[in-house]
């Protein structure tokens, strides 16, 4: 669904918001009429704010009359902190990353109840997965949302726990207690390990980049096969990754 929904009486900005929000990794490319369903402008409307979009470059019209993000916004996106410093300082040590392992390696981040993967780097003999740059998955239900959720504050913990978490697989670890007992020995042993729980066939381990104060920046991951993940001999060049990501962004800090 999508996330913003217009209101009677909303301001034309919280309507033209509405419209982007009608767009996520699942519905990339939506018609006119998909647009004004899933973001609940009117048709009229909508056909109105989607032209000045159009206009400014914000969105783009398909030869097919569907629309897409258009090229302005790509570029106004470049502009946010997680490319400009972290992407572009964890870029190298992902690329060591994945040279060491041929796996598929990605950097996330949590946004609210979610993991979002903002890099991911992949090779033509890595596990197909389903985690796309800009998409979102559980976190509790991933390596990397494990790793992020391990080091939240326990206000945060208590209350993730407590709702009802979605189950992917039948592996994924959604009881109370498992998960919490889970999440204490994943911030112990310095990374997250993840059987099936996102994906049959597929592990994950992952690592958190920490700040000074310990609070989880990101997280940085490997997808194999359930087959060949031996989770201990994976995880150190994953803890080094993440380690060599947050020693860089302290470094480079400005506060």
């Amino acid at each position: 669904m999508a996330g913003r929904t217009s209101q009677p009486g909303q301001s034309v900005t919280s309507r033209v918001l509405a419209i982007l929000d009608a767009f996520d990794i699942a519905h990339p490319r939506l018609s006119l009429s998909e647009i004004s369903r899933r973001c609940g402008v009117p048709l009229a409307t909508t056909h109105r704010l989607v032209g000045e979009l159009v206009a400014w470059r914000g969105l783009y019209r398909c030869d097919d009359g569907h629309y897409e993000i258009g090229l302005r916004l790509w570029e106004v996106g470049l502009l946010g902190p997680l490319h400009i410093r972290l992407r572009e300082i964890a870029l190298p040590f992902l690329q060591t990353l994945y040279e060491a392992t041929r796996e598929n390696v990605h950097l996330a981040v949590r946004d609210g109840d979610d993991v979002l993967y903002v890099e991911k780097l992949a090779g033509h003999r890595s596990v197909p997965i389903v985690s796309r740059i800009g998409g979102r998955l559980p976190l509790h239900a991933t390596g990397v949302g494990k790793a992020l959720l391990a080091h939240e504050t326990p206000g945060f913990r208590r209350d993730y726990l407590a709702r009802s978490l979605a189950r992917p697989t039948r592996y994924t670890i959604v009881e109370p207690g498992r998960l919490s007992a889970d999440l204490e020995q994943t911030a112990q042993r310095g990374y997250a390990v993840t059987r099936e729980e996102m994906t049959l066939g597929t592990c994950s381990v992952a690592a958190p980049v920490l700040d000074r104060a310990g609070r989880p920046v990101a997280a940085v991951g490997a997808v194999v096969q359930s087959v060949l993940v031996e989770p201990a001999r994976l995880a150190p060049p994953i803890r080094l990754a993440a380690e060599g990501i947050a020693a860089r962004l302290d470094a480079t800090s400005t506060g």
